[in-house]
């Protein structure tokens, strides 16, 4: 069985790469430097980079990052995709350099999304400091946080982060945005991987024009959580959920729109898991109290 140990990172798509600079110093709350072909690191901890924008012609989510331990993992990974019938892609050394890593390798899921699988980060191991004073933020063995894609093909999709690369249930949402008894219900699995963290990716059964529902930041604090959110009014950044806690990862926090069109969960005090104790259920709310996401259509 395939072991992916987190999300290592997540790289998005910017027409204008200053306004991420902006974002992420003074919102935010992380270190920044530049990186190739215009491109920028947001650093959250001891390695180069936890999020990476490339300069496009989009503002989007680009790809998601998975590690894995070691090149016969990453071997191991690889040869389970194109067993499974997916195309994998051998990153280029310029690529590889890029991602800050040792290898490289790219493929697509069934409804579109971009992966990237690597192991080996490079890093200088710089000390993290946050230009306006945050503490740190949870990642280590945790990954960057958790990223929630549009998965159209759902079933196709999950089949693969299940059965290929060994990603595990944590819950399962149902949605519907109205009242009308005529439409879809759209079903949101949030799954883990190696790691403690509750879920490092969520499949959400709808389309995004901007590649990504949202990805998840976490601090270590409930007063880092009150910071941003009082930078990001500062900002004049788009509030798109309110202050809440999650029913499922019991997580405290607010969204807020990226300068690349997703969403960006900023919080504190997410679940860790002991999987051997875990069992899956299906909540019927998103909070228990808080997130209002009406205020994102506004």
């Amino acid at each position: 069985m395939v072991k992916i140990d987190a999300l290592a990172y997540v790289v998005a798509e910017s027409t204008d790469v200053a306004k991420w600079k902006q974002f992420g110093e003074e919102v935010l709350g992380v270190a920044t430097t530049e990186a190739p072909d215009g491109g920028l690191y947001l650093k959250m901890d001891e390695r180069k980079y936890r999020i990476a924008i490339v300069k496009g012609e989009q503002d989007r989510y680009f790809a998601s990052g998975w590690e894995v331990a070691s090149p016969v993992a990453f071997k191991a990974a690889i040869a389970a995709l194109e067993q499974a019938g997916v195309k994998v892609s051998p990153g280029t050394p310029q690529q590889s350099k890029a991602r800050c890593v040792q290898e490289l390798a790219s493929f697509t899921d069934p409804s579109g999304n971009l992966h990237e699988l690597s192991w080996g980060f490079t890093t200088d191991f710089a000390r993290f400091i946050s230009p306006v004073g945050v503490e740190g933020f949870v990642t280590g063995e945790h990954g960057v946080g958790h990223t929630v894609l549009p998965a159209v093909e759902f079933d196709a999709t999950w089949t693969l982060f299940r059965d290929v690369l060994g990603f595990n249930l944590s819950d399962i949402f149902r949605h519907k945005f109205t009242p009308d008894p005529n439409e879809p219900v759209k079903r949101i699995y949030f799954t883990h991987c190696a790691n403690p963290r509750h879920h490092s990716l969520a499949l959400f059964e709808m389309a995004m024009p901007s590649g990504c529902v949202h990805i998840m930041i976490e601090v270590p604090s409930m007063d880092e959580v009150g910071r941003a959110y009082d930078r990001m009014l500062k900002a004049g950044v788009k509030l798109m959920a309110t202050l809440g806690r999650h029913v499922n990862d019991r997580m405290t926090s607010f969204y807020m729109n990226t300068p690349s069109n997703f969403a960006l969960e900023y919080g504190y005090g997410g679940l860790m898991v002991d999987w051997e104790q875990h069992q899956a259920f299906e909540s019927t709310a998103v909070s228990l109290w808080g997130h209002d996401f009406t205020v994102g259509f506004k």
